[in-house]
């Protein structure tokens, strides 16, 4: 059993459902999308007071099952307009599962700036918050542990979020107590902003109750047996995902200027600076950690806690989304001078996809040199302060490019483009295409696919198999970098949560759970007023050949949605 918990923040008042077997499974991206049907939210402001925000942890949250205790956090995205599930690491998912609780919906408004302690028991404390407005993420969780004590979990808004940013996610507490791991896109920090929510203090517990305890913990050891005898997740813990910024570099496809190139440096002269195998050696030998957990339990450990040159902590994590977006993609070639970037970034609690594409564009528009790092620290101070720039900035690729008359704007559904250039990283391209959750490689991510020479049809089934694949992950709060044994003991998952909530579900529920859930949010963006016009790619990936490739996107949105209708009929 489990416990889901409806907060109406306008009159304090809290209802609680009992939740058990197939009903806990069904939780995380795939409860977001039928729970926001059923609330008529495709029709609401994002930010209107009876919008939900739903924080939803998985079966697995609570225990040691590794990557296992990933969190989703969903709203009506005010970015886009379309639903969102955003993704996050970190111990709150954890939290929430040691205290029995697999989902929270937040509804109303707080006549107050508040902060919501969430206790062993279950007993819920409200608490004043107007002390902690306007504070960095890193200063507001050196002081809510000084007040609550290390054995908590954190959620944080950052400042961004308080006046509304459309790029504000929400902040959680990784392994060490940093809050650098985020809920990022979409928008959901303005939900959580205009609720006027500025912190939720979960507190720690011990494991949840389970159906058959000591046959999940056999299939804990036996997944981490597995995951450690897989050769990718080996690459995962020595490299971590900058692994992917060598990839993607040297096929083409990795964003450099606002998308105008797809290759940051010829690696054939010197060692591409920006790439995991140079930033696992110089982080090594400034006494760095390159294996690094952001979740209890975790065996894949793909963080890393990046040194200066004194060996000094700048920041946790440096990941590959964040060295294309506000990487190489705002033509940063230092990792100091991008982990500098990245701390600021966590502080404030905002998406560096978007950030470093927005950056792009107002580079783009002449409002500061590719490269310039003071420039791009100076807009920082503006998204801190607020101020009319700071707004702009805060409010999102596709309405700052708009505002700037700028034409080259990389964005789907007014989400900024993830660091996967479509006209070379096909699959991936089509998944942002498609996917209801605006651009979003998470939703199915295959950049090492090789595209060439196969048609719509072909690359769109591929891309439907893995948006399945993720969306089950999602659903289930598994990490998707787990999928080389995840995706391949499909037949061990599912036992293994029917083991853990005494279920009798067959194999086959895995991709099912993906396909519903894919289905609901299509639905929900259909309510919203989306069509296939929605789904295409901005015209300068159609009409400009990308370097060093000089390959242009070959498909549009009309008959990709065909090839979609007559794949699922």
């Amino acid at each position: 059993m489990r416990l889901y918990h409806h907060i109406d923040l306008s009159r304090r008042h809290i209802s609680t459902e009992q939740f058990e077997g197939e009903a806990v499974v069904r939780a995380g991206r795939h409860l977001i999308a039928h729970s926001l049907l059923e609330a008529n939210a495709a029709g609401l402001d994002p930010l209107a007071p009876d919008a939900p925000l739903i924080f939803s942890a998985g079966p697995f949250a609570g225990t040691n099952f590794s990557n296992a205790n990933r969190l989703s956090v969903g709203c009506k995205s005010p970015l886009t307009g379309g639903v969102k599930e955003s993704n996050a690491g970190g111990t709150f998912a954890f939290a929430m599962g040691q205290l029995g609780i697999c989902g929270l919906t937040f509804t109303g408004v707080a006549d107050q700036w508040t902060l919501l302690h969430i206790k062993k028991g279950g007993e819920f404390e409200w608490h004043d918050a107007a002390d902690l407005i306007g504070l960095g993420n890193f200063e507001c969780a050196e002081r809510l542990h000084e007040r609550f004590g290390k054995k908590v979990s954190l959620s944080l808004l950052g400042p961004v979020g308080e006046y509304g940013g459309l790029m504000a996610g929400i902040s959680f507490s990784d392994t060490d107590l940093r809050p650098s791991r985020l809920a990022a896109r979409g928008g959901v920090g303005a939900v959580m902003g205009a609720k006027r929510i500025k912190a939720i203090v979960c507190d720690l517990d011990r494991m949840p109750q389970l159906a058959d305890r000591k046959k999940v913990m056999g299939a804990v050891k036996s997944y981490r047996k597995m995951l450690d005898a897989e050769p990718a997740i080996q690459a995962f813990q020595s490299t971590g995902t900058a692994m992917v910024a060598d990839y993607t570099n040297q096929v083409g496809g990795i964003p450099v200027r606002n998308f105008s190139d797809g290759r940051a440096q010829d690696t054939s002269k010197a060692p591409f600076k920006l790439g995991g195998d140079f930033l696992r050696e110089q982080n090594l030998a400034r006494g760095g950690e390159q294996t690094h957990a952001c979740m209890p339990g975790c065996i894949i450990q793909c963080s890393n806690v990046y040194a200066d040159a004194d060996g000094n902590e700048v920041v946790s994590p440096v990941e590959y989304e964040t060295i294309g977006l506000l990487g190489t993609n705002c033509g940063i070639e230092e990792p100091d001078e991008l982990a500098a970037l990245n701390w600021q970034a966590n502080d404030l609690g905002i998406d560096t996809i978007e950030l470093g594409a927005t950056l792009g564009v107002l580079m783009e528009a002449g409002r500061g040199d590719f490269g310039d790092v003071d420039f791009m620290h100076a807009m920082l101070a503006e998204l801190r302060a607020g101020t009319e720039t700071g707004r702009l900035i805060a409010s999102g690729t596709a309405r700052a490019g708009e505002a700037l008359g700028v034409a080259r704007v990389p964005v789907i559904k007014k989400q900024a483009i993830s660091a996967y250039d479509p006209r070379v990283i096909e699959v991936t391209g089509l998944s942002m295409m498609m996917t209801a959750q605006g651009a979003d490689h998470t939703t199915g991510n295959l950049p090492s696919y090789d595209s060439v020479g196969k048609d719509v049809d072909e690359l769109v089934k591929v891309s439907i198999g893995i948006q399945e694949l993720c969306a089950a992950a999602d659903s289930l709060g598994l990490c998707v970098f787990g999928r080389s044994v995840t995706n391949e003991q499909l037949d061990f998952i599912v036992t293994a949560i029917n083991d853990a909530h005494g279920t009798s579900l067959e194999t086959s529920f895995y991709r099912q759970l993906g396909r519903e859930t894919l289905a609901a949010e299509a639905e929900f963006n259909r309510l919203a007023g989306f069509d296939v016009n929605d789904d295409e790619l901005p015209e300068f990936f159609y009409d400009e050949a990308l370097p060093p490739s000089k390959r242009t996107a070959r498909f549009h949105a009309a008959e990709v949605a065909r090839a979609a209708e007559n794949l699922l009929g």
